[in-house]
């Protein structure tokens, strides 16, 4: 538990919903933050009532915790009169758990469920002193990723990502955090970090590839810059949910949220093939069924 938040009292009344800033719900997660080797601000970019109803974030918050060198927190974009004070305050965007500046995090992951989000994730990088464009980062700077359905299309945003981790989540994130762990020891630039990862199924880092646009704005060719990094990226699934990690204590948090209630899964993806989930159109693919639109 933390008691020592990053909003003053004064601060925090001047909210609509200060719940939504202080963390210490119900089974968050708190670690000595100096006995860990890699810190994580995993990123709903919504109001906490909505990222807080999504059971992905869940599923990782949950699964990156269970590693003894990880801690993950979370942290959400700000409601219109957090925003107002951070800025006229110059107040960073900071994380729930331990309320430290999202700036100081090695990793900083974005679920992007939906485009209307996309303006969020420049707010939550221009609140959190990162810069905007991945080309004028460095180590000081954590390392930006995105994940979920928007990554199947992900070049409207690439300019602000350093990869994309196309797929679900459970089957890379362990390789990832270490090679991380191996390439800070080793001393490697950022961009050599980088292209190691590349060579990990799913991850796509679109500064190493060169992408050529039709006049109506469609790909017209993509073609990686070296000869090591893959040309194509193949969505990573899970495909044996039985033996992966579920939550079983989620963050239960002290308002009321979009989706107020305890959420179970008991399979992922059917056959009905709705457009929205990315797990069903697999399903549906492979079972030859007829796509539903």
């Amino acid at each position: 538990m933390n008691e020592n938040l990053a909003l003053s009292d004064e601060t925090l009344l001047e909210l609509e919903k200060p719940e939504r800033y202080i963390g210490n719900e119900v089974n968050s997660v708190y670690k000595d933050k100096n006995s860990v080797d890699i810190r994580f601000a995993m990123c709903f970019p919504d109001v906490y009532e909505i990222g807080m109803s999504h059971l992905g974030i869940q599923i990782l918050y949950g699964m990156f915790n269970s590693y003894d060198d990880v801690w993950c927190e979370r942290v959400y974009s700000p409601w219109v009169d957090a925003d107002k004070v951070f800025r006229e305050k110059d107040i960073p965007l900071f994380a729930l758990e331990s309320q430290d500046e999202i700036r100081k995090f090695d990793f900083l992951g974005f679920t992007i469920q939906y485009e209307m989000c996309y303006t969020n994730i420049l707010q939550i990088l221009d609140l959190s002193k990162i810069p905007l464009l991945a080309k004028d980062r460095d180590w000081d700077q954590p390392i930006v990723i995105g994940g979920g359905p928007c990554t199947y299309n992900p070049e409207p945003i690439t300019d602000f990502f350093d990869m994309f981790y196309i797929g679900e989540g459970e089957t890379k994130y362990r390789e990832i955090f270490d090679l991380y762990k191996a390439c800070k020891k080793e001393g490697t630039s950022r961009q050599e970090f980088l292209r190691r990862c590349s060579h990990i199924s799913g991850i796509y880092v679109p500064s190493f590839y060169d992408v050529k646009y039709k006049e109506d704005g469609t790909i017209l060719s993509m073609q990686p810059i070296y000869e090591d990094v893959p040309a194509e990226i193949k969505k990573e699934m899970c495909l044996d949910i039985s033996n992966q990690f579920y939550p079983t204590k989620p963050v239960v948090p002290y308002i009321k949220i979009t989706q107020d209630r305890v959420v179970l899964e008991i399979m992922r993806g059917c056959i009905r093939g709705c457009r929205f989930c990315q797990a069903g159109q697999y399903i549906n693919h492979f079972a030859k069924k007829t796509w539903i639109i």
